[in-house]
């Protein structure tokens, strides 16, 4: 039999859940609870209602699964703290490494984060002032500081030596990190060559100089394409002086590219990532309303349109009954191109070097695609209406707006993200707003002028 997929077993599982919240079954919700990882449990949470998330978490132990509040969204992560007993959360707090504990210890009450900074010693307090200093989004705010740093003229056998005296390495540790006596990054020296190389070798003779660090200030987002295209596991992070400041991880970077993909789809609708499914009905309403109103204003724009016409529909009640299929074409093409746009800006593949030329492409395929389907729908209009005038005009508006369309979906995000505004965010919303009034105008207005 094949394998229970991930989705199936999390749909299995908060059924599970939910059946033993019922029961009121707290033993063994415990004993089911330390069976799963955090980023699991913290799953689990997102997935409950409020009522019954209330009850689970209650029954967590943060000094051992402390690491839930890494996983949840940040909404669900300013509740949870709010419901949880101090003690737990300096508990877990003190467990997590630098870079987790910069995450999440600005949502810590004040007085959790002054006994939590009083435990840590000067070296942890450090590594944490410099992981705060960082915007969340960028490469400093992505780092870990803990690093594993040897000199060039070093021997393999020493380096060995002073590895075992350590007696551990970082997670997603895949390279040794070659620095000078002031901290400043050379190069870095794979582990497999340590473990094959002669042992009398120096570390200058094997380690590669060649791997560039990153930059603390390159955004979040570009260093999730720059491991995507050099197949990273880890990378060096340096400030403006080139000093090493700490690394960043694929765990990392998979969180960020989550992330991403989580903030396309939800600004879509006009909704934020961090969203609570099960927040109050008020407050869900509320962020809602803006989008809503927004909506409205661009539907209104485009009734308006179609009011100037009043009278030529009236005349021909055929126009009526086309009239929506030029706009939502219109509107899927568009759509085509703004997806296709949209994720070339993410992925640093659209630039102003290639515009111009993804310009002409689009208008091509704007044109090529309003031909076949201006023809296609002028036939149809002929065979359904028998009028030879009404079907080379919706084939006219058609090729039109489709043509519209394709400049206007590669147009406006580019636009928008060079005014500073996520075309995830307003792109759609700007779209609809074109191709609604160009083909509404077009096919109205060709009707008004060659047929009433």
């Amino acid at each position: 039999m094949p394998e229970t997929n991930s989705q199936e077993q999390s749909t299995e599982r908060l059924q599970a859940f939910f059946e033993l919240i019922h029961e009121g079954d707290a033993e063994q919700l415990i004993e089911n609870l330390e069976e799963l990882h955090p980023a699991e449990i913290a799953h689990l949470l997102e997935s409950l209602p409020r009522e019954d998330r209330d009850k689970v978490w209650a029954l967590i132990d943060l000094e051992h699964n402390g690491d839930v509040l890494l996983y949840v969204n940040d909404e669900i992560r300013s509740q949870l703290i709010k419901d949880a007993d101090n003690d737990q959360l300096i508990a877990a707090a003190q467990a997590f490494d630098t870079d987790d504990l910069a995450d999440i210890i600005v949502d810590l009450p004040e007085d959790v984060t002054q006994q939590v900074l009083q435990s840590l010693d000067e070296q942890h307090r450090l590594r944490l002032e410099a992981a705060m200093s960082y915007p969340e989004d960028s490469a400093g705010g992505l780092m870990n500081t803990d690093t594993i740093n040897v000199r060039e003229d070093l021997t393999l056998d020493v380096v060995i030596r002073y590895l075992r005296i350590l007696g551990k390495i970082p997670e997603m540790t895949d390279n040794l990190i070659v620095t000078d006596r002031d901290g400043i990054y050379l190069g870095t020296m794979l582990l497999t060559d340590l473990l094959t190389k002669n042992a009398t070798l120096t570390v200058s003779e094997i380690m590669s100089r060649d791997t560039d660090a990153i930059p603390a200030t390159m955004s979040a987002r570009e260093v999730a394409s720059l491991f995507s295209q050099r197949d990273l596991v880890s990378a060096p992070v340096v400030d403006e002086n080139s000093k090493l400041l700490g690394r960043i991880t694929i765990d990392d970077v998979v969180d960020v590219i989550r992330d991403e993909a989580d903030h396309s789809l939800m600004s879509m609708a006009g909704l934020s990532e961090e969203t609570d499914m099960f927040a109050p009905v008020v407050r869900s309403s509320r962020r809602r309303t803006l989008w809503l109103g927004i909506n409205l204003l661009t539907a209104l724009l485009a009734s308006w349109v179609i009011g100037h016409f009043e009278d030529t529909i009236e005349k021909l009640v055929a126009l009526a009954v086309l009239m929506p299929i030029v706009a939502s074409m219109g509107g899927i093409a568009g759509s085509q191109t703004l997806t296709l746009v949209i994720r070339g800006i993410a992925t640093g593949q659209v630039a102003s070097s290639n515009a111009r030329r993804l310009l002409n492409k689009e208008f091509a395929v704007g044109v090529l695609n309003g031909m076949t389907w201006a023809l296609i729908v002028a036939l149809v209009a002929w065979l359904w209406f028998d009028d030879t005038q009404l079907s080379m005009i919706i084939g006219i508006a058609m090729l039109l707006n489709l043509i519209v369309a394709a400049l206007a979906g590669a147009t406006i995000p580019m636009l928008l993200n060079k005014m500073g505004i996520d075309p995830a965010l307003a792109g759609g919303v700007v779209l609809t707003t074109v191709t609604d009034v160009v083909g509404f105008l077009a096919f109205l207005g060709l009707a008004a002028l060659l047929i009433v």
